[in-house]
């Protein structure tokens, strides 16, 4: 199976070989959480219904998002995939128009040019059979689903590299969401880690065309915190002279906060394992 396959469901399944990149022309860190007290909170009491208009046709709708303030951090896995109690909020990350079909992660759903306008109409909404924001709760199909969505869209409407990258991110992170739900032995977990990694090779190889090509921040990101992430992301990968090169770089910075250069020299010390174990690519 593809990596957009599923989307046949939305009347989109001609992008179930799709390509990301255009051609040119866990390990844990844990953070103390406190003890529950008081009633079993749900994960449906967190959620609230949002409502966004589309700026692609105009239809206003609403789509679950988690309260600020109703979750505790657990944990944060060196690729800055943050893990909390409750809920996971990447699950609820993107919008999706259950109109038209046009869908991004959040940061990226605002405005868009009138030929991006154009391309997701003729493209996607033409073809799109609607999607339901209407549970009580999502499953991470559900958000998977969503992530093709919104990778297919940043495709068509030639998004920049910083968010095919981002949402290729976010999308590895969710697929880990629900790998780590899965008992040990389950048929399901290989491919999940397989998809997982090909959504970490897409966005570590989308940043760099970032790093190269656009002004900070990135994602959201400055330039110390998004090369640490992608010396993470090369680590992942076996790239080890990407990760080492990266990792000087963000630890010799005179503005590197000590926060992240601790972050970077765990990862430096994780590298020196894997290079130990593996050999250099």
């Amino acid at each position: 199976m593809g990596l957009f396959s599923g989307l046949e469901q939305f009347g989109l399944g001609k992008y179930n070989d799709a390509k990301l990149m255009e051609e040119k022309k866990e390990d844990n860190t844990l953070i103390n959480a406190g003890e529950n007290q008081g009633p079993k909170v749900r994960e449906e009491d967190v959620l609230y219904d949002k409502r966004y208009t589309c700026p692609v046709c105009d239809i206003s709708f609403t789509s679950k998002t988690v309260r600020a303030g109703k979750i505790k951090l657990v944990s944060k896995d060196t690729d800055l995939r943050a893990v909390y109690e409750i809920a996971d909020p990447h699950k609820y990350d993107v919008i999706a128009c259950e109109n038209c079909g046009y869908s991004a992660v959040g940061r990226y759903f605002g405005k868009l040019s009138t030929r991006q306008m154009r391309d997701i109409k003729d493209q996607v909404g033409t073809n799109f059979r609607g999607i339901s924001n209407d549970k009580e709760l999502f499953s991470y199909d559900d958000a998977i689903l969503r992530y093709k969505l919104a990778l297919v869209c940043s495709i068509v409407k030639h998004a920049k590299n910083s968010e095919k990258g981002y949402t290729s991110l976010k999308m590895a992170w969710v697929l880990r969401g629900k790998r780590l739900t899965l008992k040990p032995g389950d048929t399901a977990i290989l491919q999940l880690y397989e998809e997982e990694m090909e959504c970490i090779a897409n966005a570590y190889a989308c940043f760099v065309e970032a790093l190269a090509n656009e002004m900070m921040p990135i994602a959201g990101m400055d330039e110390n915190t998004i090369k640490y992430l992608m010396a993470e992301l090369a680590r992942k990968l076996k790239k080890y002279d990407d990760s080492a090169k990266l990792l000087a770089e963000v630890i010799t910075s005179k503005a590197t906060p000590a926060r992240l250069k601790e972050e970077a020299l765990n990862v430096k010390a994780l590298l020196k394992e894997d290079i130990k174990k593996n050999g250099r690519a």
